[in-house]
């Protein structure tokens, strides 16, 4: 039988509901001032939902500092059914005292499977976030972990041992850490992945680690050490505005390669320090994975050029398996000889049935027919949506018709910006 979900936004009309009637809750209280009286308050009465087994709570922006995080914790280990929650705490100036309190208790939660955590911006440090993973390695029954650390001046030390901690949660098979805007270089970035490759029941796994200042090592190092995860499938890596060049994207897609079984993959790779040879090196390993199909790759801003979009192309002609590509190369200083040998290229990838692909903000003129053109050899094309800067009208109907011309193109989206 299905569970009705119960919806608060006010915190008073929660406390005065049939309490232990409720099963699927979700708490609404965004930048309500509720303060750590408000929190301790609200723990108070969901100590008394003792049937309750989904909780959603939106705390965010109420300042309820760290004893109000403690109170609340310590209310939810009444919750013994509870298998899902989801917490949003960022703008509440917890501390790490707060965290490593709060999730201490819910360890306690022994039925807990599933766990989002958003912590954004709270700035518990080296110290905050090493409690917390100790906290987190009680979590012995947790299949499903999201956790939001970014800008919270997270340093290499505190990456690793938190890594360390969710090595013992040996259920996880479904992993989503965001540990973006933070210090932990290098030496972090390569800690963390190390032990994160020992939850050998990973199978989707989603990190968030732009703006760390990992470079080239870190960048090799977090794939290297997670090609241990052998039953990875579904792989999301977030390497944004990270000093990484041609070397470390080389070695990432060298060591990607030996990912057997690897179905789906998420690069963003944008504001990096890459061209069109680190690009095309890229892809020509990943061509190698034998059953990756789909593929998302992000090259904004990157120096490609005409002559790296032509290696992509070729590239790119090689990954046969794929079925599913997106494509971003928005301002990647690309011309119409770039894009016209870019096309031709992708028209090479005989399985592809879903195309999306960016080349706004580049320098392409009647290129974009040419595009096309190549296009319409990826025979079992279905949906197609490209993004172009604008040019003039005989070049739009051009390039519209030639993609036109792809004979099971069932959706087709086309946007001149």
């Amino acid at each position: 039988m299905t569970q009705k979900n119960q919806k608060f936004s006010n915190l008073e009309e929660f406390s005065n509901s049939s309490l232990q009637s409720h099963q699927v809750l979700n708490i609404g209280l965004f930048r309500k001032k509720i303060g750590a009286i408000g929190a301790s308050n609200l723990g108070s009465a969901l100590a008394k939902c003792t049937n309750l087994s989904n909780l959603t709570l939106d705390l965010r922006g109420n300042q309820i500092g760290a004893i109000g995080a403690s109170d609340l914790g310590s209310a939810l280990t009444n919750c013994t059914n509870l298998s899902n929650l989801t917490l949003q705490l960022n703008e509440n100036q917890i501390g790490y005292e707060g965290v490593t309190c709060l999730v201490s208790a819910l360890a306690k939660c022994k039925n807990l499977q599933n766990l989002t955590l958003d912590l954004y911006l709270e700035i518990i440090g080296n110290e905050g976030v090493s409690g917390l993973g100790s906290a987190l390695s009680k979590f012995t029954n947790l299949q499903n972990l999201t956790l939001d650390l970014s800008s919270n001046n997270i340093g290499a030390l505190g990456a690793s041992n938190l890594g360390s901690a969710l090595a013992t949660c040996t259920n996880l098979s479904n992993l989503i850490l965001d540990i973006s805007n933070n210090e932990i270089k290098a030496i972090g970035a390569t800690g963390l992945a190390s032990v994160i490759a020992k939850c050998t029941n990973l199978l989707n796994l989603t990190l968030f680690i732009g703006i760390n200042q990992i470079g080239d090592e870190g960048s090799q190092g977090i794939v290297s050490a997670l090609s241990k995860c052998t039953n990875l499938s579904n792989l999301q890596l977030y390497l944004n505005n990270n000093n990484i060049g041609n070397e470390g994207i080389s070695g990432l897609g060298s060591v990607l390669a030996t990912y057997t079984n690897l179905s789906s993959l998420y690069l963003d790779l944008e504001f990096n320090k890459i061209d069109g040879i680190g690009a095309s090196d890229l892809c020509s390993s990943l061509a190698t994975c034998p059953i990756l199909s789909k593929l998302v790759l992000i090259l904004r801003s990157s120096q490609i050029y005409d002559q790296g979009a032509s290696s992509l192309g070729f590239a790119l002609a090689k990954c046969t398996n794929l079925s599913n590509l997106t494509l971003d190369l928005r301002s990647c200083k690309i011309g119409d000889d770039g894009a016209s040998v870019l096309g031709s290229g992708l028209g090479k990838c005989k399985n592809l049935s879903n195309l999306a692909l960016d080349l706004y903000c580049n320098e392409i003129g009647a290129g974009a027919s040419d595009l096309g053109s190549g296009l319409t050899k990826c025979t079992n094309l279905q949906n197609l949506t490209l993004f172009l800067s604008k040019i003039d009208q005989s070049q739009q109907l051009k390039a519209k018709s030639k993609c036109l011309k792809s004979k099971r193109l069932t959706q087709f989206k086309i946007y001149f910006i």
